[in-house]
């Protein structure tokens, strides 16, 4: 499950730092400034980067599912609810992945 959570954060970073046309004017119409797609996708590779090892793995979650929530909210407040679903969804699985690797920690430490 971290693998494919660091997948989807791999391809919304590239998307993000690549930012074709119609992701770069929807940041524009959000109200980000021109260079804001690449600090999001440069959180999402970040947090792409920790998800892959263990140590760092709820340090991944904890960025993605911030990075996620962010969207999800820009989203909402902008009335399109039909692109909240995959930051929904992010969202809940950099939950789900955190608390595993919480859980593991704590059991690692007892």
């Amino acid at each position: 499950m971290p693998f494919v959570l660091a997948a989807f954060f791999v391809v919304g970073s590239l998307s993000n730092i690549v930012a074709p046309g119609s992701i770069y004017q929807e940041y524009l119409k959000w109200g980000y400034p021109h260079w804001f797609h690449f600090v999001t996708g440069s959180l999402e590779l970040t947090a792409a980067i920790l998800l892959f090892r263990a140590p760092s793995r709820l340090w991944g979650a904890a960025l993605g599912c911030t990075v996620m929530l962010a969207a999800l909210a820009t989203v909402i407040i902008h009335g399109e609810y039909g692109h909240a679903v995959p930051p929904l969804v992010a969202v809940a699985w950099s939950l789900a992945v955190g608390w595993i690797s919480w859980r593991k920690r704590l059991t690692a430490s007892a």
